[in-house]
């Protein structure tokens, strides 16, 4: 019997003062690559493959767009080193900065300027730098306003309320089993929730850390969305993905949504090995 086959996973890291994005891919499990996106054109650059696993929830992109850190897993990696942690000029995966690691605790960061970021390094902090760069430069000071835990909630978590999103709730459903929700108001009193789970026994095809949305207007009818994996709202649209998909919807009136626009499909990609232009 042939395993079940599960769309293409995307993760989007949004930059806050330009229209410059990247697209975390996920598919098949052990395999991940980097997209960049133009949010202005809708214009798509695949960037490089990797043969392993990027912690999308432990990465950020810097407010300008230009750089990106973001924390991996082969098992192998540079020099046989397991998980590392890396600085890369968008889209790109190829390292600036790199810091090797070897386990799966804590691990990638924030940007705090352009040129400055936080390393998601935790009370013992066994980054090793390999190399570094003049571009971009560590705050050693620098702890984040809230503390959760050691592995992608405690960057993913501080990202989302960085970026706007208010904490409402926390709850724990049974042991291993929890729930974070966070909502973001929109134009016309229109709401998005986030509702993010940590888990060991997941639903099939999601992680141990996983989200859904639903999204409220103001007379308190909402649309559910268990499918979509990402949401954001920008430019006076709500973007998600769903199934591998990326999708705009716009707000028509206090009660009326657009019928979503599919911005392109990123279930078909195959690996192909690629250099960075640096």
């Amino acid at each position: 019997m042939k395993p079940e086959k599960f769309p293409a996973r995307l993760h989007i890291l949004i930059a806050r003062n330009s229209d410059q994005a990247i697209i975390i891919r996920r598919g098949p499990s052990k395999q991940t690559c980097v997209i960049g996106w133009d949010r202005k054109s809708h214009v798509f650059q695949l960037s490089q493959w990797l043969k392993g696993r990027i912690y999308e929830r432990r990465c950020d992109i810097s407010p300008s767009g230009k750089y990106w850190i973001y924390f991996a897993m082969n098992g192998k990696g540079y020099s046989n080193i397991g998980s590392w942690t890396a600085i890369a000029r968008v889209p790109w995966l190829k390292a600036i900065a790199f810091f090797p690691k070897n386990d799966c605790w804590f691990g990638g960061g924030l940007f705090l300027e352009d040129d400055s970021y936080w390393l998601n390094g935790g009370y013992i902090d066994n980054h090793q730098s390999s190399f570094d760069s003049k571009e971009v430069k560590r705050n050693l000071t620098y702890r984040p306003p809230n503390y959760y835990g050691g592995e992608c909630l405690n960057v993913y978590y501080n990202r989302l309320q960085r970026d706007g999103w208010q904490l409402i709730e926390r709850s724990k459903k049974v042991y291993l089993d929890s729930e974070t929700i966070f909502e973001k108001t929109l134009s016309r009193q229109w709401i998005l929730q986030k509702i993010c789970h940590a888990q060991i026994d997941s639903p099939p095809g999601k992680g141990c850390y996983w989200d859904e949305h639903i999204v409220y207007n103001q007379t308190g009818k909402s649309l559910i969305s268990p499918d979509w994996e990402w949401a954001e709202w920008w430019d006076k649209s709500i973007y998600y993905a769903e199934k591998g998909c990326l999708y705009q919807i716009k707000i028509e009136s206090f009660n009326q949504l657009s019928e979503p626009k599919l911005l392109h499909d990123f279930n078909d990609y195959q690996f192909e090995y690629k250099q960075a232009p640096y």
